[in-house]
């Protein structure tokens, strides 16, 4: 089964074109190294939760959107050594300004067990 990199993030709403443009520069960088497949989705329906939710999550400010997304890989050893050749790729440079927060990001990586 596949390997997925998930991704939550806040990005500055107003550099919605920005952050595509950043995550569309970035993809034949991914596939060059072994991704399968990359997702970015913008949050367009997402609640405000009393005891948990993706805003709390990533510490939202009122002039960001939550961003949740998906990298796709053939399995965690293409994962781990694909993503250490993305990240010595010179290509990958991070946008002057960046359109999102790392530091509230949240990432993992997930094992697949049903894909239907």
């Amino acid at each position: 089964m596949t390997y997925v990199d998930g991704f939550l993030l806040a990005a500055k709403t107003g550099m919605k074109d920005a952050y595509a443009k950043m995550a569309n520069d970035a993809w034949p960088i991914f596939k060059e190294h072994g991704a399968l497949s990359m997702v970015e989705n913008w949050g367009d329906d997402v609640p405000e939760g009393k005891l948990t939710s993706f805003p709390m999550a990533v510490k939202l400010e009122p002039d960001e959107t939550v961003v949740f997304s998906w990298i796709v890989w053939p399995s965690r050893q293409a994962r781990d050594e694909g993503m250490k050749k993305v990240m010595e790729d010179p290509r990958m440079k991070a946008p002057d300004p960046m359109p999102f927060n790392m530091e509230r990001m949240i990432f993992g990586g997930f094992e697949t067990i049903v894909d239907v």
